[in-house]
């Protein structure tokens, strides 16, 4: 994968990161939109991370950090490109960004049904945490 490139997204990339979601993220989220991720990047500029291959989009990562936990979202890999070690490129790019930063454990929101997924999460070394529940309030309609 020499030609892969990991770069943090600009606002020019959100309209393509969200075609992109559609096709390689599992799941929606309420801020799955244009105005919720440009408030993403504009309040922290490096924590949405880019993967691209010959300049087309094949992966992404949400790498936020509050100050106080390291929080993944929406590590997606194209479809016709898993399992080439896009997805651990980002997430190698997410873990050194949160060192920098002061994080000592990542956490990662990956969907119960999303088999897939868990086994990208064990791969990278992450487990689930079994005694935590989301518990989620929406703030708007």
């Amino acid at each position: 994968m020499t030609d892969l490139r990991i770069r943090a997204a600009t606002a020019v990339d959100l309209d393509a990161v969200l075609a992109f979601w559609k096709t390689a993220a599992e799941g929606t989220s309420i801020s799955d939109d244009r105005d919720g991720v440009e408030r993403l990047v504009a309040r922290d500029p490096e924590a949405l991370i880019l993967a691209e291959l010959d300049g087309e989009l094949v992966g992404t990562v949400i790498a936020g950090f509050d100050g106080w936990r390291c929080h993944l979202y929406r590590l997606a890999v194209h479809p016709g490109r898993r399992r080439r070690g896009i997805g651990g490129a980002l997430l190698e790019a997410a873990e050194e960004r949160f060192v920098r930063l002061g994080g000592r454990r990542g956490d990662a929101m990956v969907l119960e049904r999303n088999e897939i997924a868990h086994h990208a999460w064990r791969a990278a070394g992450y487990t689930p945490e079994e005694h935590w529940r989301r518990w989620v309030k929406p703030l708007t309609d």
